[in-house]
């Protein structure tokens, strides 16, 4: 099973690609990102990021690939200064027409994307990525997944041939998902994260187990018994792990899934709750208002409400 995959479907990622910029001088592109995280890829000349969570403006060069965490408004110049002018970027699905102009102009040349994950909290591995995270291409060998994934962009974006569109969406899908798993392979040392659980054989298992049935009445004994370890020391190989005690983040995915189903679908509390492990539905929606702040009926229909806002994404 694909966990990392499992973890943004439930969280229910909403993808948009805002355009292939060529970047103009005196005039910084600003993005909003309150509820969305970002990634731009430098594919000409050299570009900075400006930011009031950044010590200094952000460099990037061509070939460059940054994320940054959801919340991180920012905006985009040619200019190492901070800008005194900026526009919005809008939000709209991806039209071509700039991405013809830049792609045929000599200026810096930057394809950005939103990534947005509307509902909180988030999952441990969401919350825990850095604000800011840059993979250089220089660092990168040639022909792995990054630099390649970029050229392929940049093409498909320059020439517009038959099915760029689709082929433009899943190049970006692509770069999205390496650059996340550049950050699992780099996490500090000794320091609990997805990288740890994921390298080790029987929490990775443990993992599996959780992700592919939430409905199952999972107790910390019956996982233990499917990977061969008793309740103590699977208790602390998973804490040591992931920094959580196995059966608090079974209940940390409950709810990401519930949220999910609760948005997404018409399915009854009792359905929903059932969905995710719990007997009842008195018991579930307990449990999800201390989670999340509000009952289910309360999401669901502020969950509603905010379908109908332009600023939220609506197609995957």
């Amino acid at each position: 099973m694909d966990i990392l995959s499992d973890i943004l479907h439930v969280a229910g990622l909403r993808r948009r690609l805002l355009d292939l910029h060529a970047l103009q001088p005196d005039v910084a592109l600003r993005f909003p990102c309150e509820r969305s995280l970002g990634l731009h890829t430098v594919t000409r000349g050299r570009a900075y990021v400006h930011a009031p969570n950044l010590a200094e403006p952000l460099e990037l060069l061509a070939g460059d690939v940054a994320l940054m965490a959801r919340g991180c408004v920012h905006q985009l110049s040619l200019d190492p200064s901070p800008p005194a002018h900026s526009v919005w970027v809008p939000v709209a699905p991806f039209s071509g027409t700039v991405a013809t102009e830049a792609s045929h102009s000599g200026s810096t040349v930057v394809i950005s994307a939103a990534y947005q994950l509307w509902h909180a909290p988030l999952h441990p591995f969401l919350r825990s990525l850095p604000p800011w995270f840059v993979v250089r291409g220089h660092s990168l060998p040639p022909l792995s997944a990054l630099p390649l994934t970029i050229g392929l962009l940049d093409r498909e974006l320059g020439e517009q041939g038959q099915g760029a569109a689709s082929a433009t969406h899943g190049l970006l899908d692509a770069l999205f998902a390496f650059a996340l798993r550049e950050i699992a392979e780099r996490e500090s040392p000794g320091q609990p994260g997805w990288s740890h659980a994921i390298a080790d054989r029987s929490i990775r298992q443990v993992l599996t187990l959780m992700h592919g049935n939430l409905g199952h009445g999972w107790s910390l004994e019956a996982l233990g018994q499917q990977v061969g370890l008793s309740r103590s020391a699977l208790a602390e190989r998973f804490r040591n792990a992931m920094g959580d005690t196995p059966l608090n983040h079974l209940r940390t995915l409950r709810m990401q899934k519930a949220m999910q189903l609760l948005s997404d679908t018409r399915q009854t509390l009792e359905q929903v709750a059932q969905a995710v492990g719990y007997q009842d539905a008195f018991g579930f929606s307990k449990v999800f208002k201390r989670t999340t702040g509000q009952s289910p009926r309360e999401f669901r229909e502020q969950d509603a409400l905010e379908k109908q806002t332009p600023y939220r994404f609506q197609e995957a």
